[in-house]
């Protein structure tokens, strides 16, 4: 999945870019998810759902129409877009996340200074009669410019997987990803995106270094090519920990 961020203060426009450039990417036949990060919590006041989430930590609400999960304790990013099915998300806030690239709303120019921090793609906002015309690169409510703001976000998205494993030679996936802005480096300069070895615990992945994954894949090789029906191929085993 493809990762954009749209990133910005109050009132910079972030959700009206979020919406324009979702319908225009599903006009184009991509499957859109938005992640938007509320600083409150959601209003669901006197409705039966509010009352199951005040002693429960996952509840659900299932209509005819939508279905909706409530998960109390806090998930981070990597962990969410996992229930998507999309072929891009758009990540509405977040500053401090730093694994994908951003579109900056601002609203003036000392925000440069505040929101950039090298993995911006472009700015946007809405450029209104007196506004210096140099501030933006794309105006919000141009047409015109969400369809190149959409072309953007096919080209340029992504996602690093935030495990911060050293692999790619950089202390941190930050570091690739702004390279990887920058056009001096790729997808594929990140080895934990596509291990030869991946371990999982409790549903998250265990960064591993080179040294590590190569003995734990020797091991486990090792033991069961002896075996009756072992063949070449994805070896998948799940542990029960009690």
């Amino acid at each position: 999945m493809k990762v954009i961020g749209i990133t910005g203060y109050k009132k910079s426009g972030k959700t009206t870019l979020a919406l324009k450039l979702s319908d225009e990417l599903t006009k184009r036949g991509y499957k859109v998810a938005i992640v938007k990060h509320i600083n409150q919590d959601l209003d669901l006041a006197n409705s039966d759902t509010s009352k199951y989430k005040e002693g429960l930590t996952q509840v659900a609400a299932i209509t005819p129409k939508e279905s909706v999960i409530f998960l109390k304790n806090k998930k981070n990013l990597e962990e969410i877009i996992k229930y998507f099915e999309a072929d891009i998300a758009l990540i509405e806030g977040f500053k401090k996340e730093k694994t994908f690239p951003k579109i900056v709303c601002l609203r003036e120019e000392s925000e440069k200074a505040e929101l950039f921090d090298g993995l911006q793609l472009c700015t946007a906002g809405f450029v209104s009669k007196g506004a210096d015309p140099k501030l933006y690169d794309f105006n919000i409510l141009n047409d015109e410019d969400i369809k190149k703001i959409a072309e953007i976000a096919i080209n340029k998205s992504f996602k690093l997987p935030n495990l911060n494993c050293g692999e790619c030679g950089y202390q941190d996936c930050y570091g690739l990803a702004r390279e990887i802005v920058k056009g001096n480096k790729t997808l594929d300069d990140c080895l934990s995106l596509e291990p030869l070895t991946l371990v999982k615990v409790d549903g998250k992945i265990v960064s591993m270094n080179s040294f590590i994954a190569k003995i734990v894949k020797n091991t486990i090789t090792g033991l069961l090519s002896p075996l009756k029906g072992f063949t070449k191929g994805d070896i998948e085993i799940k542990i029960k920990q009690k």
